[in-house]
């Protein structure tokens, strides 16, 4: 009984798969334009949206994926910008399970999912951005940021970690937290002088829009946490570099917080 319900399985899969052909190239044609006819393209959205519905009930991801880009393109041709963005994420996530999916099952490829993915997402944010709303597009970055990381790919994943931060410049604390994702991620690639230069900047910009005690330039709360964190990592950092490879500039304003450092501390790093 156990090996005929596998075997049904992937018979199943097949049947999805060649029913999705036929029913997708169906509501493809219905987009073809006719004499004296034109094509109903709300329908032809909603019909693929059901259809990658379906899809991913039956565990075929990346046609689900591809069911998604058609109602991402049928939503750009009406002009609804929020319904095309919305699409091609839900495009993007389904890609991104099918990668993990492949993952899993340790099957050699491309990653074409997971390019298509990162192509979606692209999209997506540069939809939002038009639609000024800067907010969405880097809770998207972040997402394909976290997804990178977790796919072992920290190098790549620093790049939308990156971009979140550009996008997040009206909220600083925001910024600060998804600069500190492109450090971490320096830090595993061993780019140490990278992760060195992030700090640094993660904790000017604390200082500079941090909320500080009246009559004093002390930040306080979470910019007070960030800037005694991005001190100590600097410090560690400092300890893996030969001061004849860090930029004057750099060395200097080290030099200046190690004398801020506790003697507890200081004592150890004289030590080495």
């Amino acid at each position: 009984v156990a090996n005929n319900e596998r075997t049904r399985l992937p018979r199943r899969k097949m049947a999805a798969e060649g029913d999705f052909l036929l029913r997708y190239r169906a509501v493809s044609n219905k987009l073809k334009r006719r004499f004296l006819r034109k094509p109903n393209v709300a329908e032809a959205s909603e019909q693929f949206g059901q259809l990658a519905k379906e899809l991913r009930q039956e565990e075929c991801l990346q046609y689900a994926g591809f069911c998604n880009l058609a109602v991402a393109r049928c939503e750009q041709t009406l002009f609804n910008a929020p319904g095309e963005a919305l699409a091609l994420t839900d495009a993007a996530r389904l890609f991104l399970q099918a990668q993990k999916e492949t993952q899993k099952l340790q099957c050699p490829g491309f990653e074409e999912h997971l390019q298509a993915a990162t192509n979606c997402y692209s999209f997506a944010i540069k939809v939002y951005i038009e639609l000024n709303q800067p907010v969405m597009a880097a809770s998207l970055c972040l997402q394909l940021g976290n997804a990178l990381k977790e796919m072992n790919k920290p190098a790549e994943a620093s790049v939308p970690y990156q971009r979140a931060a550009e996008l997040q410049s009206q909220v600083p604390i925001e910024r600060l937290l998804s600069l500190g994702k492109v450090a971490t991620c320096k830090i595993i690639t061993r780019d140490y002088d990278g992760a060195l230069a992030v700090f640094t900047e993660m904790q000017l910009l604390a200082q500079e829009k941090g909320l500080q005690v009246p009559g004093t330039c002390t930040p306080v709360g979470a910019f007070m946490d960030v800037i005694a964190r991005c001190e100590v990592s600097r410090v560690l950092l400092l300890m893996l570099f030969q001061v004849r490879v860090l930029k004057p500039a750099v060395s200097s304003s080290l030099c200046t917080d190690c004398l801020l450092v506790p003697p507890s501390l200081a004592s150890r790093f004289n030590s080495h």
